[in-house]
Formats: structure tokens, sequence, C-alpha cells
């Protein structure tokens, strides 16, 4: 025997829980939150990447997740491009980012600015992901879709990390991994315990 539905749309026995989404002024009180709660600085350089779709999406989530700048180097196409633009939907506005310079040079200009420059790209010394120190002030280093990162920006990197994957598929869109390394850095960040007042941080 099947319950019958109640007026409000749910069947008998089976409580409302109320969820909807939330409103533009609710989104805006939980961003806020969760920006008081992030001190480490992110940036990014994109070298050589080219697609101006892929340069848009890359943009629009570096402003979601707080990017602080933005280094292109190589033939990076710059976010100003029409095609970019259809991506990007403005989010290049908050963002700071510089024109495309040698890789080299623009690692040089992030770690004058205290970054520590992680690579992403498979090589033999890279650290898996989920094992990957990206913690403090760090910024990530992405290459272009067909060659990844060069070699000499490859040499100037601190670091180097890559995305494990199980599947079929040996690579993904420099977007995406783009996306996956920024929200994986912030993760680290919010679950990192607060110092405690013992610690010297304030009550």
């Amino acid at each position: 025997m099947t319950a019958e539905p109640t007026a409000g749309g749910t069947s008998a026995g089976k409580q409302s829980t109320g969820r909807r989404q939330l409103r533009p002024t609710d989104v805006k009180r939980l961003n806020r939150t969760w920006r008081r709660g992030t001190q480490g600085r992110l940036a990014l350089i994109l070298e050589s990447v080219t697609g101006p779709f892929n340069i848009g999406s890359i943009f629009r989530t570096a402003a979601a997740f707080g990017v602080e700048t933005i280094w292109l180097a190589g033939n990076a196409t710059p976010p100003t491009n029409p095609k970019a633009q259809k991506t990007a939907l403005g989010t290049d506005r908050l963002v700071e980012w510089h024109e495309a310079v040698p890789a080299v040079e623009a690692v040089g200009a992030a770690r004058e600015q205290g970054f520590r420059v992680v690579a992403v790209e498979l090589t033999g010394d890279a650290v898996p992901l989920p094992q990957a120190a990206l913690d403090g002030d760090v910024c990530l280093l992405l290459g272009g879709e067909d060659h990844g990162c060069s070699p000499a920006a490859l040499e100037a990197a601190d670091a180097v990390v890559y995305i494990p994957q199980v599947g079929r598929v040996g690579s993904v869109n420099v977007s995406i991994a783009a996306g996956i390394v920024m929200a994986e850095a912030r993760r680290q960040e919010w679950a990192a315990p607060s110092p405690s007042p013992a610690s010297g941080a304030p009550s």
C-alpha cells in the first residue's frame, strides 16, 4: 500500500525539510563568512594557454576562489579576447592580471611577490595532489593544452604536483585542471585546524 501524497507534495509520514536555494543576499553573507576564514594568497601562471574559452573559464573560477593575481606567459590568450569574455563573464575585472611574458620571468615575478610556485604537470618527481602541500602563499603554474609546461618553467618551479586519474582518459581540460587544483589549495587551508589562543593567536 502506498502512502497518499499530502497537499504539500510529500508522501504521508515524510516531513519536508524546507530545503530551498539561497537568495542572493544569503549567498553574499555565506561567501563573506568563508572569506573571513581565508588567509592564504593564491595566484596563477598560465603558460601558453591559448584556448580563449579555457582562459575565460579559468578567470571565472579564479575570481570565485579569490585568486589575487594571474600572470600570462608565452603566447597565452588575454582575457580581453571576445571569445574569452563569453566564459569569463566580466570576471577578469575582479582579478589582477599581467600581459604575457616569458614563463621564467613570470615565475620570478611571482616569487618577488612572495609566492611559492607549484607547477601542475606529470614529471618524475611530481607529488600526487592529495599529498601535496599547497598551504601558504602559492602560485599555481599551468601549461598549454597541447604541450603542458615548458622545460624552462618546470625547472624554475619550486615543486610539481599532478592530478591522479583512474579512468580511461589520461588528461583533463586545462580549465578543469586549474579548478581542481585551486579548490584543493583552498580546501587544505579550510581543513587546517584554527590556531588556539595558546599559540599566540588573538582570542
